[in-house]
């Protein structure tokens, strides 16, 4: 007991503590007004849930990788770019007569280059992440579109590719699976493992950590490639989903992540976060957004409420770092 209770008052102290408040306060409301409300306010409703253990999964998953890139200092404005690159070279590949396992891995592919050269960039030019990603998400968004012409792109798998991503067992849907299982990795790579240790360490004082041995660029590049990775695995799954590519396909992503990262207690600044807390951001983030939906509500209710949670939530994150 005494183990359980000091790992608790740990817990309590760290970053995911208050969003998890935050989560179980939304939910106890949002599925009040589900009771309450059954016909007007449909949270409850077995198609809502479908919908959102479908949808959050693709802005989760990303988020696993931008959690650990923020962690170590840096960030990726391309990932929506990146996100929409890979699904486009999925569709073509699989269009011109590849097969399915192979563009899966032309997908993956492409998300680790973009990902190797935006981290390879960034620490050999000592130029800010924030503006060689910037000018990344315009260029490869320029070669999604290039290579589109800007038109929409078919996808249609076989059935066993497609159950992989996307079936349904009962409630249960497989995106989510796969969502769950990255989070869980993402969480044992930061808690349990050294490298997690090394993005920890990195991003809270790059100068100490090479004076450990660490070595700092090579860190930053692999939560680049990370992130590559992880972007291209959330297009995969939101390409099987919906059976095309749009030319515009995954624009504002980058910033959505980094609100969820934000939300779930990671600092800005690098050095901070938790897993957990990402997750939670994520499916808090969708949660809003889905209220709005059903509320009816103008679509830009949620780019004003992404905006000011960005900045409400870097704040609050200041105050806890000072107190401690």
């Amino acid at each position: 007991m005494k183990a359980f209770a000091a790992r608790w008052e740990q817990w309590k102290r760290g970053e995911s503590y208050n969003i998890f408040l935050i989560f179980i306060i939304i939910q106890a409301i949002a599925i009040a007004g589900g009771l309450i409300f059954p016909e007007s306010f449909r949270y409850l409703s077995q198609g809502n849930i479908q919908v959102m253990l479908k949808a959050i999964p693709t802005l989760g998953i990303i988020c696993m990788g931008v959690n650990l890139l923020m962690i170590c200092g840096e960030f990726d404005l391309s990932v929506g770019s990146t996100f929409a690159l890979a699904a486009l070279t999925l569709a073509k590949c699989h269009n011109a007569g590849f097969p399915v396992a192979l563009c899966f891995l032309f997908a993956i592919l492409v998300g680790l280059v973009i990902g190797f050269t935006n981290g390879f960039a960034t620490v050999k030019s000592g130029v800010p992440s924030f503006i060689i990603t910037l000018g990344a998400m315009w260029f490869w968004r320029g070669i999604m579109f290039f290579f589109s012409q800007s038109m929409s792109e078919a996808f249609h798998p076989g059935e066993t590719f497609t159950w992989l991503f996307t079936a349904s067992i009962g409630p249960f849907q497989l995106q989510f699976f796969w969502f769950i299982l990255v989070a869980f990795g993402c969480w044992l790579f930061l808690e349990r493992h050294k490298f997690g240790n090394h993005f920890f360490a990195v991003g809270g004082n790059k100068n100490a950590a090479r004076a450990l041995g660490i070595n700092s660029d090579r860190i930053k590049i692999m939560g680049f490639m990370i992130v590559g990775g992880l972007a291209a695995l959330a297009a995969v799954i939101s390409t099987v989903r919906v059976n095309s590519v749009s030319p515009i396909q995954g624009e504002g992503l980058e910033l959505q992540a980094i609100a969820a990262c934000v939300i779930g207690g990671t600092a800005l600044t690098g050095g901070r976060g938790a897993g957990f807390g990402a997750f939670l951001g994520a499916i808090l983030l969708y949660v809003v957004e889905n209220f709005l939906i059903l509320l009816r509500a103008p679509g830009y209710y949620l780019k004003l409420f992404v905006g000011l949670i960005i900045v409400v939530a870097a704040i609050a994150n200041e105050l806890m770092k000072k107190k401690k």
